[in-house]
């Protein structure tokens, strides 16, 4: 069943046109993320799934329940964590999260049962008793989270929840969402690819507040499939750069910077080719080559190639 859907959902701003005729169907227990560079128009879909602002046109339901209602109903059925969530300072983590459960109606009891296990789940055992304010901004995020799960949601929206986050806060959070799939539909906006490839089922793409891509990891890859060489040197991948520049199976060169190294990356039309010629082009080129492989397309790949087309072409 679904958990998410709209039809032709449309958002201006005066003149500007942020989400353009979306239409999309999220699954219940999926993990479902919405990319796009900034502007795209996510955080606008984000506010309007939540019932935060209005649409200008188009339908909008979520957790069976239709937005334009503003049910009260709707209210205890989801969780969101904006991208910067506000805090009473003077309250401590604890109090917080039960004043929050409260507020759904929660007893105080309960409420400081759920508190403390969300608590432990964030990992802010250390810091419950202290005021928000004082909270670095990683803190806070930890925070907004457990807030947003207070009342066990169907339906789960985070936006950008991993930028405030150091690696180690990442993994945890990754971790919450591994851990909510199957029993909360998490809907997720990010501009982090790797932590999309880890955990999500399926992906939108917005480009000018429109959607330009919609599907499993596996079916963008398969209607966007390339076959990219990725070589590594103990020098700089730029100085192989014009060993390969204007031959003509070679259609595109890409220098990435990668744990503090420059990866060429070629993305070739005759795989077959470029099999046979690459190994003596790096052999005459004097380089000390250290990884040499052909991948299969990567999320950012595709996401690059898409935003990258005019509007026109999308």
């Amino acid at each position: 069943m679904e958990a998410i859907g709209c039809e032709n959902l449309t958002k201006t701003f005066g003149n500007v046109v942020a989400l353009n005729g979306l239409s999309l169907q999220v699954d219940q227990g999926v993990a479902f993320a919405l990319l796009g560079p900034n502007g795209a128009g996510k955080t606008t879909a984000l506010r309007l799934f939540t019932g935060i602002t209005n649409p200008s046109s188009g339908r909008i339901w979520v957790a069976g329940e239709d937005i334009s209602g503003r049910s009260l109903r709707l209210r205890s059925k989801v969780g969101y964590l904006p991208e910067s969530p506000a805090f009473y300072g003077w309250m401590t983590g604890r109090e917080f999260l039960t004043f929050t459960g409260e507020l759904y109606g929660q007893s105080r009891g309960v409420s400081i049962a759920r508190a403390g296990e969300l608590i432990q789940q964030v990992d802010l055992q250390e810091a419950a008793g202290r005021h928000v304010k004082t909270y670095s901004r990683g803190m806070q995020q930890r925070l907004g989270l457990a807030q947003a799960l207070m009342n066990r949601p169907e339906v789960l929206f985070l936006d950008e929840p991993a930028s405030a986050l150091d690696p180690m806060g990442r993994r945890d959070m990754l971790a919450a969402v591994q851990r909510l799939k199957g029993e909360t539909t998490v809907f997720l906006s990010t501009h982090i690819l790797a932590d999309v490839e880890r955990v999500c089922d399926r992906v939108a793409i917005l480009n000018h507040g429109r959607l330009v891509a919609l599907g499993s990891l596996e079916e963008l890859r398969s209607r966007q499939q390339s076959s990219i060489f990725e070589l590594e040197f103990d020098e700089d991948g730029a100085s192989f750069v014009p060993s390969v520049t204007g031959l003509p199976w070679i259609r595109a060169i890409n220098l990435r910077e990668r744990n503090g190294r420059r990866v060429l990356q070629l993305d070739v039309a005759d795989v077959e080719l470029a099999k046979h010629t690459l190994p003596g082009l790096v052999f005459n080129s004097g380089l000390t080559p250290i990884r040499y492989e052909l991948t299969s397309t990567s999320l950012e790949d595709i996401f690059v190639g898409l935003v990258s087309l005019p509007e026109a072409e999308q």
